[in-house]
C-alpha cells in the first residue's frame, strides 16, 4: 500500500478531522483517485523510529496544477499562504532553487476508512532489526525520460533478502529513477534501525557524485542529491560501491515489476 507522510501537526489535524487534504511537489508515488493510502505520523522528523502509521485513507480527488497557476481559492484550508509567490519561497526553502512556478504541484483531497477497517488493515511493521545491511538499488526510465520506476532491496550480511521493494514514479529520467532508489532504499534501512549500511548500484554516476567524486552538474539532480546528504548523516557508516548490472538484478527485478505493473493498469 502506498503511504504518505505527514508532519506531526498536520496528521493531528487529519486525526481531529480538520484537514482532509496535503499538497505534495516531486511526487514519486503514482497517486490515483481510489487509491487507498497508509498515512504516516512523523512525531519526530530526525527519528524514523517514532514514525506511525495512524489511519488509512481513500484519495477522493487529484488536482495537478503549476505553481505559478495556483489562484486563491486554491490556498483555502491550505497553510497561511496568500500568493503562489509565496509558496515558492517558502518550497525553495524545503527543496532548492529548482523549484520554479512553473514545478507541477499534486493537490490531494482524501477521506478517512472507517476505523474499524483500520484496525483490520494496519499490521505493525515486524522487520528485523538490523545494525548493518547491505543495500542494492536501481532505478529505470523507459524512453529517458519516460515511464520510470525505481528498485532496492535491503539484505543482512548473510545475504538473505529482508526487503525488496519497487515504486513507479511516472516520467523522468534514467538518472532521477536511481537517485529515487537510492533515497527510497535508505529510507526504508533508517526505519529499520540500520546503523552501517553497504550500498551497491550498478549506476556509476551516481557512486561516484555521492562519493564525492564527481559533481553534480544538473540542476534537475540536486535537490534528491541534497535530501540523500541530509539522510546519510544518520547512519554511524555508509559506503557506496559500483557493480556491474549483472550483480544488481534483485533491485533491477524490482524496477520492472513495478514498471509492468504500471504498464498493465494504463491498458
Amino acid at each position: 500500500m502506498k503511504t504518505l507522510k505527514l508532519d506531526h501537526e498536520l496528521a493531528n489535524l487529519v486525526r481531529n478531522g480538520e484537514k482532509t487534504s496535503t499538497w505534495r511537489i516531486f511526487d514519486d508515488k503514482d497517486l490515483h483517485v481510489n487509491d487507498e493510502i497508509e498515512l504516516v505520523d512523523k512525531v519526530d522528523p530526525s527519528d524514523p523510529q517514532t514514525w506511525e502509521v495512524f489511519s488509512i485513507a481513500r484519495i477522493d480527488r487529484l488536482i495537478e496544477k503549476r505553481i505559478g497557476d495556483i489562484v486563491e481559492a486554491d490556498f483555502e484550508g491550505h497553510g497561511t499562504y496568500t500568493s503562489p509567490e509565496k509558496m515558492l519561497e517558502a518550497y525553495k526553502g524545503y527543496y532548492g532553487s529548482n523549484v520554479t512556478l512553473e514545478t507541477p504541484i499534486k493537490m490531494v483531497h482524501f477521506s478517512l476508512l472507517d476505523k474499524n477497517v483500520v484496525k483490520e488493515r494496519i499490521i505493525p511493521n515486524n522487520l528485523p532489526k538490523l545494525t548493518e545491511a547491505k543495500m542494492y538499488a536501481d532505478g529505470g526510465s523507459r524512453g529517458n525520460p519516460g515511464p520510470s520506476a525505481s528498485g532496492f532491496a535491503i539484505l543482512n550480511m548473510d545475504d538473505q533478502i529482508v526487503v525488496k521493494e519497487g515504486v513507479y514514479l511516472g516520467v523522468t529520467t534514467n538518472n532521477q529513477a536511481e537517485y529515487q532508489a537510492l533515497r527510497l532504499g535508505l529510507e526504508q534501512a533508517k526505519r529499520m534501525g540500520v546503523q552501517e549500511v553497504h550500498v551497491f548500484m550498478d549506476s556509476l554516476l551516481v557512486v561516484n557524485q555521492m562519493k564525492g567524486i564527481f559533481k553534480v552538474k544538473n540542476r534537475d539532480l540536486w535537490p534528491i542529491h541534497e535530501a540523500i546528504r541530509q539522510i546519510a548523516t544518520s547512519f554511524k557508516r555508509i559506503s557506496y560501491t559500483h557493480v556491474p548490472r549483472e550483480l544488481n538484478k534483485i533491485a533491477d527485478g524490482a524496477v520492472n515489476e513495478a514498471l509492468d505493473q504500471a504498464a498493465s493498469r494504463q491498458k
